[in-house]
């Protein structure tokens, strides 16, 4: 777990000074890379796809998990190419989302992504890149078309490899996101936990969902199958919020096409979201405990989204059980990790031993990008300082569901 430091006040201003003193004639800030514009994303599906192999690559980035989202969402679209000499050296899927009057450019699909990375060769990652230039070269071709350059969710070193969107301004993101590395087998696995607590739980949950007639765990299934789970799964979700007193966040009907379009995704063992659940049997033939929606690239697993039946079974722990079941599932099949996703949980933090930090790149492009990366900034800190104080944050979240926000 690697944190960043620097003052964003500071450095938001000398960048801002730095572009406004130096570059209005420049063509390219760097010499050796020249960065394009696109608004569509055919033209770029070969480098693409060829960029996206890279295990380490978010596959918040893929090809087909940006199509599903432009398809269903129809935003406006900046991508950045670079290229080093005839090598594409890496691309940026990045969209406009307006905001109190700003054009922020954003990750395409951000606020339903659990870790962004950009895709970049392995080359241009192992080069030497100048900060001042390399943000200047993303600045130079966005200007005019978006205000602020707003990259969120990037952990600054992801398995060993340094992100180069860490030398761009940063703030760290009030949420951390959790993992559990996959070993040998499901023993070691557990081992890393505290695995005579973890059994005992799990036996605990075994009894008493058999005492209510017994359950059936459903991995995947039918097209058809899955996409009747994954409206289980909204239906749920918005019972929960509406005791909570919070909006639904799955309610827009548009997020709910490009989450079904993910389920269509397949390619080998990688595939875009894939619906797991809980059945019971018995008195309660056919209701749905537990549901998770996750996703896979690689040897790389991240849990999408969970929910739980909050009527029936609730002393069962369903939702963990259901974790039981999935990570048990998936040794063998070449996975490496397992990964929980954004947001400080209390099974979260049962389940995985790893915690990364998140940061964001704040990136100005005109003054009103200056003023919304501020704010940024300030809303940002000021919620990693509620989250980081219990009591407070317990405070805060009564008070959110209070005023419906």
């Amino acid at each position: 777990m690697q944190t960043h430091k620097l003052d964003i006040h500071q450095q938001l201003l000398d960048e801002a000074a730095k572009a406004e003193a130096g570059s209005a004639s420049l063509r390219s800030p760097n010499a050796e890379l020249d960065v394009s514009v696109f608004d569509t994303i055919a033209m770029l599906e070969k480098d693409w796809r060829a960029l996206e192999r890279d295990n380490l690559t978010s596959l918040h980035q893929g090809y087909d998990w940006c199509r599903s989202w432009i398809e269903a969402h129809r935003r406006p679209l900046v991508i950045l190419r670079g290229v080093c000499g005839s090598e594409t050296a890496f691309i940026l899927p990045i969209e406009i989302e307006r905001s109190h009057g700003v054009r922020i450019a954003k990750f395409i699909g951000a606020d339903h992504s659990n870790i962004n990375t950009g895709l970049f060769t392995k080359r241009f990652l192992k080069g030497a890149v100048d900060p001042y230039r390399f943000a200047e070269s993303l600045r130079h071709p966005l200007r005019g078309k978006a205000d602020l350059l707003l990259l969120q969710n990037i952990p600054l070193e992801w398995r060993g490899r340094k992100s180069l969107l860490g030398l761009l301004p940063l703030v760290q993101n009030q949420n951390h996101a959790y993992q559990l590395p996959l070993l040998e087998n499901f023993e070691a696995t557990l081992k890393q936990l505290n695995s005579k607590s973890r059994r005992k739980k799990f036996r605990v949950q075994s009894k008493r969902l058999e005492s209510i007639g017994g359950f059936d765990y459903v991995a995947g299934g039918t097209a058809g199958e899955q996409h009747a789970l994954l409206d289980q799964f909204f239906a749920q979700k918005a019972e929960r919020f509406k005791a909570l007193g919070l909006p639904d966040v799955f309610a827009d009907p548009k997020t709910r096409t490009f989450l079904h379009g993910l389920i269509d995704i397949r390619h080998g063992d990688d595939f875009g979201l894939e619906m797991h659940a809980i059945r019971l049997k018995g008195e309660n033939e056919g209701h749905i405990a537990a549901l998770s929606g996750i996703s896979r690239k690689g040897d790389h697993v991240i849990c999408q989204f969970s929910s739980i039946n909050e009527s029936i079974a609730k002393d069962a722990s369903p939702g963990e059980f259901l974790f039981w079941q999935m990570i048990s599932r998936l040794h063998g099949k070449g996975v490496a990790l397992f990964d929980f996703g954004l947001g400080d949980q209390v099974y979260k933090r049962s389940w995985a031993p790893i915690e990364t930090d998140h940061h964001d790149v704040v990136l100005p492009l005109s003054l009103s990008g200056k003023i919304a990366g501020l704010a940024h900034w300030a809303i940002t800190r000021s919620k990693a300082h509620i989250k980081a104080r219990p009591g407070l944050y317990k405070f805060a979240q009564r008070a959110r569901s209070k005023i419906g926000v």
